[in-house]
């Protein structure tokens, strides 16, 4: 039910507003999303990197209606990579299709992903085109392996698969066999029961089947998620399959877990923290709380505590 509600609050306009232009909007934001700016971005990802963290960022943002927007996308993530390599920061990025004008000119968000995706391969960094709803899936998958299928991008490109959706451990075998690395998260679009697993018990079995089948692969791979019982089974079996802990690595989101992920960085485990930015922060954080609504609990933590 919660799940439902907040998937349904991402989607309003009109609280997506108030959110944004409220100072109790803001606050709650902060935890989850530590600016708007490049330079604030480059500064959180410094802070995690001194943990011995990993990072990717991403300019929050999507569905975009203009040219100019797409434009202003591209030249924010060229910036951002700029910055990455001038301050040697141990991160890749991530970023969406249609944040890059897909819906408005297919043509021209290929043309910016690929000029981005040079820009990445020349610093020597990774580019992870995020997932978004299912009217997507075949879209980014299929364009994702056409840009993998270029030698000079092999290994510098990859996607987002969530398990939720019926289709993704077929998908992950497609990925797989090119060689391509994945994040497997468990999704949190609103989807039909036709398309996607509706009880909480089938989405997390569904991810524990999928990432098994990924660390057996011999690709390095992400893997999304908070869920402590799902990734100490993931330990555990690693472990007794002989698989090193920096064969792949776990991912969490920034603001949240801050205690596990140290924690399975002393450990010897991976460790990668998304790190988002960016004035669309109030879809980003109601699909956070529809994926978890623990988190709920935090922000009010937060917001009190200040």
């Amino acid at each position: 039910m919660l799940r439902a509600l907040f998937i349904g609050l991402s989607e309003s306009k009109s609280l997506r507003h108030f959110a944004g232009s409220s100072s109790i909007g803001q606050k709650m934001s902060r935890r989850f999303v530590p600016g708007t700016t490049v330079e604030e971005i480059v500064q959180a990802a410094e802070a995690v990197n001194r943990l011995g963290i990993r990072v990717s960022v991403d300019n929050l943002g999507e569905n975009i209606t203009s040219r100019d927007e797409a434009l202003h996308s591209r030249d924010l993530y060229h910036q951002l990579l700029d910055e990455i390599s001038k301050r040697k920061l141990d991160s890749n990025v991530s970023l969406k299709v249609t944040h890059m004008g897909l819906d408005i000119d297919e043509g021209l968000a290929c043309e910016i992903v690929n000029d981005l995706l040079a820009h990445a391969v020349s610093i020597g960094r990774f580019i992870r085109i995020d997932m978004e709803g299912s009217p997507y899936t075949q879209r980014t998958i299929a364009f994702t392996r056409e840009l993998h299928g270029r030698s000079s991008y092999q290994g510098h490109v990859g996607t987002v698969l969530q398990s939720y959706m019926r289709r993704t451990a077929d998908d992950a075998k497609l990925l797989c066999s090119q060689g391509i690395g994945i994040r497997l998260c468990k999704g949190a679009y609103k989807e039909p029961p036709e398309i996607a697993f509706q009880a909480k018990s089938e989405v997390d079995a569904n991810y524990i089947s999928v990432a098994k089948y990924l660390l057996k692969s011999g690709i390095f791979h992400g893997l999304a998620t908070h869920d402590e019982r799902i990734i100490q089974e993931i330990k555990e079996w690693a472990r007794s399959e002989d698989i090193s802990p920096t064969s792949f690595e776990f991912q969490m989101l920034y603001g949240i877990r801050r205690d596990l992920q140290e924690a399975l960085v002393k450990e010897g485990w991976g460790m990668r923290v998304y790190i988002p930015f960016g004035t669309e922060w109030y879809p980003y954080l109601m699909r956070r709380l529809a994926e978890r609504p623990a988190n709920l609990f935090f922000i009010a933590k937060n917001i009190l505590r200040g």
